[in-house]
């Protein structure tokens, strides 16, 4: 099985007539994702290349049964994405969106998690389930099915580092690209906890980076609660102090958030940390392989 998506999973993109919203909706669709619907104001009745337009979530909802939406809208828009696709009804949101003020993200993080609908991103590349569903902007022909869990900050390490696997002969259960911003809606200890449940998963790679705590929050939960090898990587360590790396949530505020702070945490809990993405796919592979 695969953790968040499969091959029943059922998705309405949001914004899917603008440039980006239609070219990712059309690649997940031929990927095999059933994209069953799209929702632009205004735009409903019209199709893209066969998927149907509709005029809100909660119509496109009724007329398809989707039950994931992805959101493609600008910064502006995407805090009333959020609460239409959770007041709509349906399980999962995969927002891509970048730029989201941290004050809007908390508010409707707080509002998804009083609803139980589920949330992956902002500012993300989504989630491939290889073999099942791909949901945002993940490559797919970098990744093939198998058992190694990926939960990843950064977008271009989930790909790096999926591309060593694959080269390897080492298969993906699920990639989750979480976000690299201040506010997320899922932590690692969120999809940590999923892989560590989900059968088809053998062993996890988490990829962190500079800023926040969450690595070693992260660290703290798989010591205490997982039975499955965890492989680490951390990306920042020549990074400096109070300058912004890349993601919003990417800063090392005086002593706090370093990648040498993660690192040590991660380590004295036994878990290994890899020196770059060649090091990580090799000890996952002397791990699955």
């Amino acid at each position: 099985m695969a953790i968040l998506l499969d091959e029943t999973s059922r998705v309405v993109v949001q914004g899917i007539t603008g440039r980006e919203g239609s070219f990712h909706a059309l690649r997940n669709r031929a990927y095999g994702t059933q994209v069953v619907a799209g929702m632009t104001p205004g735009k409903g009745g019209q199709d893209v290349e066969g998927i149907p337009v509709f005029d809100t979530v909660a119509a496109a909802v009724a007329g398809t049964g989707a039950d994931v939406s992805l959101i493609f809208v600008p910064p502006r828009f995407a805090q009333d994405a959020i609460y239409e696709a959770a007041d709509a009804g349906v399980r999962l949101i995969v927002c891509i969106t970048e730029g989201i003020p941290v004050h809007e993200m908390l508010k409707a993080y707080n509002y998804l998690r009083a609803k139980g609908v589920g949330l992956v991103g902002p500012n993300c590349p989504g989630i491939i389930s290889p073999g099942k569903a791909n949901v945002g902007i993940m490559p797919p022909q970098i990744f093939r099915e198998g058992t190694v869990g990926l939960v990843s900050r950064s977008g271009t390490l989930t790909y790096q580092i999926a591309n060593e696997l694959t080269a390897r002969g080492i298969g993906q259960s699920t990639a989750v690209g979480i976000g690299g911003d201040p506010i997320v809606g899922s932590s690692f200890i969120d999809i940590l906890s999923r892989f560590q449940d989900d059968p088809q998963t053998e062993l996890v790679v988490m990829v962190g980076e500079i800023g926040g705590s969450e690595e070693e929050m992260a660290a703290a939960f798989i010591a205490e609660h997982m039975t499955k090898p965890v492989v680490a990587y951390i990306a920042g360590f020549t990074a400096p102090p109070g300058k912004q790396m890349g993601h919003a949530g990417a800063i090392i505020s005086g002593s706090a958030g370093t990648a040498q702070a993660k690192k040590e945490a991660l380590e004295t809990r036994g878990i290994r940390v890899g020196v770059n993405p060649t090091e990580v796919a090799e000890i996952a592979a002397g791990i699955v392989g």
